[in-house]
């Protein structure tokens, strides 16, 4: 596989991490677009993923740490507006894995990972 930069993978990872997070929305029963798109952002957000990367981390191999910490290294020009630099940073290492896998074709790797992230945001919101 080629090795793409931290904010390409991060950039790819975003789309393939939000379909999960839709299709998540609709196994919970959300259907109108209003809610799904309310409950989405919760997910979606920084502090959403950066939730997400915590729950993960003893699940993660070096290789995976390696890629997370390429993304979360990579200088955005994108400024956060909702989160600070560092949960930014941690969101976009998140992100870049997710991309990282998808291109390496390991989406039941992803599928794994989405659960059990899903899981702590799923616990945090209630």
């Amino acid at each position: 596989m080629i090795m793409y930069n931290g904010l390409t993978l991060a950039y790819i990872g975003d789309a393939v991490y939000e379909l999960h997070v839709r299709e998540h929305l609709l196994d919970k029963g959300y259907t109108k677009v209003n809610d799904l798109h309310e409950n989405a952002i919760q997910y979606t957000s920084a502090v959403g993923q950066s939730t997400a990367l915590k729950a993960l981390s003893d699940m993660l191999d070096r290789h995976e740490r390696r890629i997370i910490k390429r993304g979360r290294n990579q200088n955005a020009t994108h400024k956060p507006k909702n989160a600070g630099a560092d949960t930014y940073a941690r969101a976009t290492g998140f992100e870049a894995l997710i991309g990282y896998l998808y291109l390496d074709g390991k989406n039941e790797r992803i599928k794994k990972l989405t659960n059990t992230a899903f899981s702590a945001i799923d616990e945090q919101m209630s």
